[in-house]
């Protein structure tokens, strides 16, 4: 049964932790849109699916996001109860550590179980069905925003296209009028027309190019200021559109489960294994650290042990990411140094918060 402090304390902290979420989330909202319209312009994926594509990147940036927030969390409840006196109210009136332990261990419970279904099963989910909707968009002409009976541009080729069908798909046209202009050696202009009873759009074996394929059809090719025009009848006709640049920072691995990842032997899969494992630990520790950082005095900057704590996860988070790196390359075959990383930070910040509340021993008498 809770006290009525304890709901107290999880209602500070549900609300202030809630908040840095909501607070970190729009920061990585902007970043996370600009990477997803730098990919855009590349060519990787049509912006229509371009909100969806950030909705679910979002999404996977959670597993990372929530220890942070939850840190800066009960940091930020903490450090206000202590700055306000209230902790020295309540500490006079018989609160011991107990009484802080009880409310922390439901939030880190809460949090632990939070980010461990983010960061072993929603993260990768997000992250498979991005590349899933991203890989049939760019199969579908509907998404780069054809539509039947009306003049599209061709995406990235300077050029037009007209159907009068489309399939609900976007895969099969009917009849096609497209028309493009290419620039010869030369430096002669070409008009190039072509028609098609019907076609069909299709990729590459590796998904990086994708054609327009016209049946039963003419093509003219007529240079401009010039009267040595051609046309040619044909029974197929592919027409290249605009390449699918990959994306740079994408990782199939990440698209992995956990079920795949233990049958995976890569470095790269026992890197993401060790990573994905390692964050429920990661929360624990920072939970724990912000308990001993957030006591201060009123006369103390408010935001002076704050930055000391941000400092301190970066360093806590670099060190994760360069055990990740060794573990990638081949140099470490398990995840154990970080999992003893997270767990002696999290003992050292149990010591540290426990030597707060110890009695003070009496200072002996001078002889």
């Amino acid at each position: 049964m809770l006290s009525i402090l304890d709901r107290y304390f999880l209602r500070e902290l549900g609300q202030t932790i809630g908040a840095t979420v909501i607070v970190l989330l729009v920061i990585m909202a902007g970043t996370t849109f600009a990477h997803v319209l730098e990919q855009v312009a590349k060519g990787s994926f049509p912006a229509s699916v371009m909100f969806q594509v950030l909705g679910l990147n979002m999404v996977d940036t959670l597993s990372t996001m929530l220890p942070l927030a939850g840190f800066l969390g009960v940091l930020q409840t903490f450090g206000r109860m202590y700055r306000e006196s209230e902790m020295h109210v309540l500490s006079s009136s018989g609160m011991g550590m107990a009484g802080l332990l009880r409310p922390m261990s439901i939030i880190a419970i809460v949090m632990v179980v939070s980010v461990s279904a983010v960061a072993m099963w929603l993260g990768p989910l997000a992250a498979r069905t991005s590349d899933s909707l991203v890989q049939a968009a760019n199969r579908s002409v509907i998404a780069a925003g054809l539509d039947a009976g009306r003049f599209t541009d061709l995406p990235g080729k300077g050029g037009i296209i007209l159907v009068d069908t489309l399939s609900r798909d976007g895969q099969k046209l009917g009849r096609t009028f497209i028309a493009t202009e290419r620039t010869n050696k030369d430096g002669s202009l070409v008009m190039k027309m072509a028609t098609g009873q019907h076609g069909h759009l299709y990729s590459n074996s590796d998904n990086s190019n994708r054609y327009l394929a016209l049946q039963d059809g003419w093509q003219y090719e007529i240079p401009l200021g010039a009267n040595n025009w051609r046309r040619m009848e044909y029974e197929r006709n592919d027409n290249a559109l605009s390449s699918v640049q990959s994306d740079d920072e994408e990782d199939p691995i990440h698209n992995l489960n956990m079920v795949e990842l233990l049958h995976n032997v890569t470095p790269d899969a026992r890197a993401e294994f060790a990573w994905r494992t390692v964050m429920p630990l990661m929360t624990l520790a920072l939970l724990m650290m912000a308990l001993p950082l957030s006591k201060q005095t009123p006369r103390e900057p408010r935001y002076g042990r704050m930055l000391i704590a941000v400092l301190g996860f970066f360093v806590y988070n670099n060190l994760l990411a360069l055990c990740r790196g060794k573990i990638a390359k081949g140099n470490w075959h398990h995840a154990t140094p970080m999992w003893l990383l997270s767990i002696a930070l999290f003992l050292v910040a149990a010591w540290y918060f426990r030597n707060q509340y110890a009695a003070r021993k009496p200072r002996k008498a001078g002889a």
